[in-house]
């Protein structure tokens, strides 16, 4: 049986195959947070400079996005997610083997596009193979895949930093991309392709409003807020108006088809899923550096203070999974931001020196239970009213959006954190040393707590705006929903 007909008749198979791709790009993510200590000691480095080492990844990520789900309708979602696992792969060596933060910089950005070429594949592939009936619980699998990597991240950090080097969190994704080409090829149906004309002024307008931005928020505080930065933020802001318009009246093909956003849930779950993005690059960095630097903790045992939200997020995927097709999706969010967003401020409230580890492991735990009806339904619930052949613009434009989210929540993080340390701890902000090992001062760990537990009201907020946003879901319209 070829492998499009054996995808038709089960497409189970091409989705693993497809998910262990995607889970590796998403740790990658936030693989770097636990290793921030080690990367500034080793390479010399700012915190404001590991910070870009993730945050150059999530650009180099997010910009190209859009462009890349068209390029898979055109020239095969298949063979485009190929490419981009191989690029991937090849630039995750390159990243092991860098000895300048400068380098490995670099290296991220090239590892940054390989992943923005494979993500929206991904996506429109499962949109494409699943039938209706089953496309919920696919999506939710797919939803899921992406809530567990980012708690998964940070774990995996710590054991490979503390055990083989922190080169090794980059060295992991060669077997591992190796296994899934093969997977890929293999498993994956090669879907027909569709004639697209490429909008590439609305990709220049929206990769360099959206590189502006970013680098003007993350490199503010560091240059005083000088003119040209505030410039950047303003030119960006207004290259991103400039974007929307463009796409509202291109009369041939826009990168971003506007008639997307007429569906409710569609645009609903890009705020819910815009808010995942930004916690996501952005609370592991503080709570790392307050493990490691307040408490003592190595990498491995800072990351498994996140054990618990992996744990729940994991255990409870298959169940959630089913209830997207089953309840209304407002109150599956509604119930997860709302319990995320408790476990997050009972967090932030404990989080001082001194604690013990149990009152870190609670709130975790809670965070990780209301995460888990949070990724895979927002997933599962923003393409199900899409027509098939927006399945490709969809994708690129939720997976952008969550991108987009990933980038401005790790530029802000690095403003908050270095402001809250200039405020606290003048000078080590700039140089690194409130990162770089434990803080023996018991006057200074105060303070450095303090630092950290004021740069986590960003995420927290972030909460509180998805639980907003998801109230404003309708009932979906496919049939056969609620039984």
């Amino acid at each position: 049986m070829n492998a499009p007909a054996a995808a038709e008749s089960n497409p189970w198979p091409a989705l693993w195959a497809l998910v262990i791709g995607f889970f590796m790009i998403l740790v990658d993510l936030t693989i770097v947070t636990v290793a921030t200590p080690t990367i500034i000691e080793d390479l010399d480095a700012s915190v404001n400079d590991v910070v870009w080492v993730t945050s150059a990844y999530m650009l180099a990520y997010a910009v190209p996005v859009l462009i890349t789900g068209r390029l898979g309708d055109r020239f095969g979602s298949k063979y485009l997610y190929l490419a981009g696992l191989t690029v991937f792969t090849l630039a995750s060596l390159w990243c092991g083997l860098t000895t300048t933060v400068d380098a490995l910089i670099l290296a991220r950005v090239v590892q940054g596009f390989g992943a923005s070429m494979m993500t929206p594949q991904t996506m429109a592939i499962i949109t494409r193979i699943f039938p209706p009936a089953k496309r919920g619980s696919a999506m939710a699998v797919w939803g899921a895949t992406a809530g567990v990597a980012m708690v998964v991240g940070p774990i995996l950090g710590g054991v490979l930093t503390d055990g083989l080097g922190w080169e090794w969190i980059f060295f992991v994704n060669i077997p591992v991309g190796v296994v899934a080409f093969v997977m890929a090829w293999r498993l994956v149906p090669a879907l027909p392709t569709h004639a697209h004309k490429f909008d590439w002024l609305g990709v220049a307008l929206s990769g360099s409003a959206m590189f502006l931005l970013c680098f003007g928020i993350q490199e503010g505080h560091q240059m005083d807020w000088a003119g040209w930065i505030i410039a950047m933020i303003a030119g960006g802001i207004a290259l991103f108006v400039a974007f929307v318009l463009w796409q509202r009246f291109n009369r041939a093909e826009p990168l971003v088809p506007l008639s997307l956003f007429k569906d409710r849930n569609f645009s609903v779950s890009n705020v819910a899923i815009m808010c995942m993005g930004s916690i996501g690059a952005s609370f592991g960095f503080p709570l790392m550096l307050y493990a490691q630097a307040v408490r003592g903790n190595s990498p491995t045992q800072a990351a498994l203070l996140m054990l618990p939200m992996a744990v729940m997020s994991i255990f409870l995927a298959q169940p959630v999974g089913k209830l997207t097709d089953r309840l209304h999706p407002r109150q599956v969010l509604g119930f997860g931001f709302a319990v995320s967003l408790a476990g997050f401020l009972l967090l932030m409230w404990r989080l001082e020196p001194g604690i013990a580890v149990w009152e870190i492991a609670v709130p975790m735990g809670v965070i990780g239970v209301g995460n888990a009806f949070i990724w895979a339904p927002t997933a599962a619930t923003a393409n199900r009213n899409l027509p098939i052949q927006l399945a490709g613009a969809g994708a690129g434009v939720y997976n952008a959006t969550r991108q987009v989210g990933s980038v401005l929540g790790a530029a802000a993080i690095a403003v908050l954190m270095d402001s809250r340390l200039a405020h606290y701890l003048p000078g080590a902000a700039a140089h690194g040393e409130a990162g770089a090992a434990r803080i023996p001062d018991p006057h200074v760990a105060d303070l450095f707590s303090r630092a950290m537990q004021q740069s986590l009201w960003l995420p927290a907020a972030m909460y509180a705006v998805g639980l907003v946003a998801v109230m404003f879901y309708e009932k979906p319209r496919h049939e056969g929903f609620g039984h």
